[in-house]
């Protein structure tokens, strides 16, 4: 229930505008009557909004550190291209991300509202419809066996959770929408700690080690939360998403329970951490992780919540959520349908934020690279560059990521031949959205590389796949294989997919699996496609 409340508080802060649907709620007797087409468009919309448009909370972390001292001229590069790419993507047509998510939806229907419906199955369809209707990406695979899978093509089914709401004089229908890909979600960490973490040199400790640990994968800078407590790993974990979300901002920051008549001590069912929170900050500043390619600007903020907990156990969890910071909330009241204003005008935004900060905080000199020369020469003219050093690759390079990798390791474990391409061009670790009218792709930007480290050996060994792009840090089993086979790894921007799509890709086919949708290998040109060497 605390979530309820602290959501409630939220609401009460948004700024929200109107939206056209088929019906009009209505207030009689004290009960809200909400026409079943009202959920199905609020959820479409809301999807679709989401996909295309920021928060204005999160444009202004970007612009400010742009002009923050220590930001290193990398990060300054990088930031602005992600600024950039919220311009590009609110033209509505290439997404913010090439991921566009798991479909989620959290709601709190009012003790009052009535719908007569079935609402998971209106939310759902709604989501749905506006990842068919405006090419979003399809990322969803269910089983058809244990190990065999297919790809939905609607990007569903959507998780969805529906509360109900204490009374109140007006009833209300409350809805915090929630787009978040898969390399975002897979950096959620869940720690089942016994209660000695709660002294502070064993608590400063674990910080340490688990931001360090988040590494750059998941495009950042990030928007950081962390969860003590809670009376089972299910509610703690729940805080951790929607402390993600911004929903629980209003949480009381901590200041010391008081004690009642009869000795008990009382406090919130949750807080906030002030202390904690700057000092996870101060720990991300000098991990030297920074926003993807080193620095400062790992992290844009940072949430520390203190839940109740049983006494034997203490569940942690740490979470973040990318540079694709998409979340929106929605409301169904007397007066209509509605759902909160995103900033559809970041050009204004970014023209502000680089006339404050007109140029990086110091020079990068950056070189220019052809992929169309032979690989055995590209892996030379690589290994003269250093690591940060700033790239801009024109030529041809292939999309393949995981579904092209298990394919082929299953020709190899056949007998056959790897082909030929894979010889011949870069690998981007990729999977673009899709294809809007008059694009030459839909929104395309780096997946995690390190997903791809478990076939180093098998490939790097043969000669193939010996120049690869991707986004952050490699494991153990590619560097070594590196090593031994001359591999050479490149880092493109995460989360700058609308960019990329739009100023950077010339043409772009499949070549390959056509059946793996989003995930058949492609053969793109490129032209001044930025990236750092790792």
């Amino acid at each position: 229930m605390y979530i309820g409340r602290l959501a409630r508080e939220r609401f009460a802060k948004t700024e929200f505008t109107a939206i056209e649907t088929s019906g009009k709620p209505l207030l009689r007797d004290g009960r809200l009557f909400v026409p079943v087409g009202c959920l199905e468009t609020l959820s479409e919309e809301a999807f679709r909004r989401i996909a295309f448009f920021y928060r204005r909370s999160q444009l202004e972390l970007l612009a400010a550190a742009l002009g923050r001292a220590g930001t290193t001229a990398s990060e300054w590069i990088l930031i602005r291209d992600l600024l950039e790419n919220a311009v590009i993507a609110a033209e509505g047509r290439l997404p913010l991300c090439q991921d566009t998510g798991v479909i989620c939806v959290y709601a709190w229907k009012g003790e009052g509202v009535v719908t007569e419906a079935d609402d998971r199955t209106l939310l759902e369809r709604g989501a749905g419809l506006a990842y068919m209707k405006h090419r979003l990406r399809d990322s969803i695979r269910v089983p058809a066996s244990f190990f065999d899978e297919y790809n939905t093509g609607d990007n569903l089914p959507a998780q969805i959770r529906i509360e109900v709401s204490p009374p109140e004089n007006n009833p209300c229908y409350r809805f915090l929408f929630v787009a978040k890909g898969g390399g975002s979600s897979n950096k959620t960490s869940y720690f089942p700690a016994s209660p000695d973490i709660l002294y502070h040199d064993n608590w400063d400790n674990f910080l340490r080690e688990k931001i360090e640990a988040l590494g750059t994968a998941a495009c950042p800078p990030y928007r950081l939360a962390i969860v003590a407590g809670g009376l089972s790993p299910e509610q703690n974990l729940e805080t951790l998403k929607l402390a993600t979300t911004e929903l629980l901002d209003d949480a009381p920051y901590f200041t010391p329970a008081v004690h009642g008549a009869a000795g008990a001590v009382y406090a919130p069912a949750v807080f906030r951490d002030l202390f904690w929170e700057n000092r996870a900050m101060e720990i991300a500043e000098h991990s030297g992780l920074g926003a993807q390619v080193g620095g400062k600007r790992f992290i844009l903020d940072v949430r520390v919540l203190r839940l109740p907990r049983h006494a034997a156990s203490c569940p942690v969890s740490i979470g973040v959520s990318c540079a694709a910071h998409r979340n929106m909330l929605g409301l169904i009241d007397e007066r209509g349908v509605f759902l909160e204003k995103l900033e559809e005008n970041p050009a204004a935004l970014l023209k502000s934020a680089l006339q404050q900060a007109e140029t990086p905080p110091s020079y990068i000199e950056t070189r220019r690279v052809s992929f169309d020369m032979p690989i055995a020469e590209l892996c030379e003219k690589l290994s003269g560059f250093k690591a940060g050093d700033a790239l801009l690759a024109s030529g041809n390079l292939l999309v393949a990521r995981d579904a092209a990798h298990l394919a082929w390791r299953k020709l190899l474990k056949k007998g056959e031949s790897l082909p030929p391409y894979l010889f011949k061009y870069p690998v981007f670790y990729a999977g673009p959205a899709e294809t809007p009218a008059g694009c030459v792709i839909g929104s395309i930007g780096p997946t995690t590389s390190s997903r791809m480290d478990g076939f180093a050996e098998e490939l790097l060994s043969r000669g193939a796949s010996l120049v690869t792009v991707g986004k952050g840090s490699r494991s153990a089993l590619w560097t070594e294989a590196a090593g031994r086979y001359g591999g050479r790894y490149l880092i493109a921007v995460g989360g700058a997919a609308a960019l990329i799509a739009s100023r950077h890709i010339v043409s772009a086919k499949i070549i390959d699996y056509p059946e793996f949708a989003m995930e058949a290998v492609r053969l793109l040109e490129v032209k001044d496609l930025r990236l750092f060497v790792s």
